[in-house]
């Protein structure tokens, strides 16, 4: 016993607990969680004329006297469980807003819909991958002495991929300023976007909501270089929302025009400060946007639907663009396994949240999202579904419904998180088994019969 590992010696003593058996159904239940949360109580669900009890339980009778739920984590890094689950609820609510279901009409698949990138602007040369990277014929160098070229074939995994030429001439500053904004500036293009249909329709600005809507859902992506770019699903519907067909006006044609001219207009001012002044952000000079077609004439709507759903799960620290847990001191930002470029644009982050004019920012707080401040996917309230409703629909499957005329009593509390060596090796098995079995469950359906 001396010889094995904590974990081993661990996984084996709660192997021999009278309650192990019911432990694993615990752990089944969460999918093999790898964090999950541990409460204590009871509920008790009574008959609303008699008073009779119908159904309790306690976790009294539980192993340590807790139950054991999900941690719901999206990250793959920190739960993959429960960052799988996350995947697919994200792909249905995507596809639910492309093709209809989940309470979405059907009729949305002929709508005017887009797939729309909008990315950062240049804030210095870096390294590309794929082609020679940033050839010129004069060669030169930068005021810093630095060579403003590149020309080696750089693979797409390369270390120096995303790196900038010269570090002292890339503009750390408006890279993290931008992230801080970048949420308030896709903001201001879906309002200007509305404002452009409305004028290329002859209507008066304000009275768009009256003859269509607009939907989406996008999601935030970090390139190479560490800087956020955007991914969109644009959908134009009637004022009722997806149940209502849109005005005549209202093509694809006329939208991704919009789309276009909104994206190359819109702008977002930083407050003054002494130390870096007030910088007009705005979008970068790559944009597409492109149209989902009915007929199939366009990007594929379920592999749209999936690619949303792929990134969505995905870490900071998978990207290679910051780290997923928040920084408490500036000795984190030394000690985080990211590459100089990263860590530059962390200590910048670090460095303007303590400048009186960026506290509203609170970019110490996002130091490990290198200032990006939103949510990784967003969605318009009538684009589609919500996570809660696949949330409510499995708790429906696994038999938890609501009796009609009962009284529920519940009384729960937090009482810790979380695995200990040995039951963290075991959760880790039970959710590679699981997800064996879905790969083996999906390679069937697909074969022939």
């Amino acid at each position: 016993m001396r010889q094995l590992s904590e974990a081993d010696r661990d996984a084996i003593r709660i192997a021999q607990d009278p309650k192990f058996p019911r432990w694993l159904e615990q752990i089944t239940a969460t999918g093999g969680c790898a964090h999950p949360v541990h409460l204590s109580g009871s509920t008790t669900v009574l008959d609303g004329v008699t008073g009779e009890i119908l159904h309790r339980y306690d976790t009294r009778d539980e192993p340590g006297e807790r139950l054991l739920i999900r941690c719901r984590n999206r990250r793959a890094s920190i739960c993959p469980a429960c960052s799988r689950l996350h995947a697919g609820d994200t792909y249905h609510l995507v596809r639910a807003g492309l093709l209809g279901g989940k309470n979405v009409s059907t009729t949305v698949r002929t709508r005017p819909r887009l797939f729309v990138t909008l990315t950062a602007p240049s804030f210095g040369p870096v390294h590309r991958a794929g082609e020679l990277c940033r050839p010129r014929r004069d060669g030169g160098s930068c005021e810093h002495g630095r060579p403003l070229s590149c020309g080696t074939v750089h693979a797409p995994d390369a270390s120096v991929v995303g790196q900038p030429l010269c570090p002292d001439c890339y503009d750390y500053s408006g890279h993290v300023l931008w992230h801080a904004h970048a949420s308030k500036l896709w903001d201001r293009f879906v309002i200007d976007v509305r404002r452009r249909l409305a004028s290329s329709a002859g209507l008066v600005q304000s009275r768009f909501a009256h003859h269509a809507r607009l939907s989406f859902a996008r999601v935030a992506e970090y390139q190479k270089r560490a800087a956020v770019h955007i991914h969109a699903v644009v959908r134009l519907d009637g004022p009722e929302g997806p149940a209502d067909e849109p005005p005549a006006w209202g093509t694809t044609d006329r939208l991704i025009d919009a789309v276009r001219a909104s994206a190359g207009r819109v702008s977002v001012y930083t407050p003054y400060s002494p130390a870096v002044g007030e910088l007009a952000l705005r979008w970068g000079a790559q944009i597409d946007a492109r149209s989902l077609q009915a007929d199939g004439d366009g990007p594929d709507d379920d592999v749209v639907a999936a690619y949303v759903a792929k990134y969505v799960t995905k870490g900071a620290d998978e990207t290679g663009a910051g780290i997923d847990r928040k920084v408490v001191t500036r000795d984190d930002i030394d000690t985080a396994p990211v590459s100089a470029h990263v860590r530059t644009l962390m200590h910048t982050c670090w460095r303007l949240g303590g400048l009186p004019a960026y506290t509203p920012l609170h970019l110490r707080v996002w130091v490990h999202t290198l200032g990006y401040r939103g949510h990784i996917l967003t969605k318009s309230r009538a684009y589609s579904t919500t996570y809660a409703a696949p949330r409510a629909e499995r708790a429906h499957h696994v038999g938890n419904l609501d009796i009609p005329e009962t009284i529920t009593d519940a009384h729960w509390r937090y009482v810790g998180s979380g695995h200990t060596p040995g039951a963290a090796l075991l959760a880790a098995g039970i959710a590679e088994d699981i997800s064996t079995n879905r790969e083996i469950a999906r390679e069937e359906r697909k074969a022939p019969r």
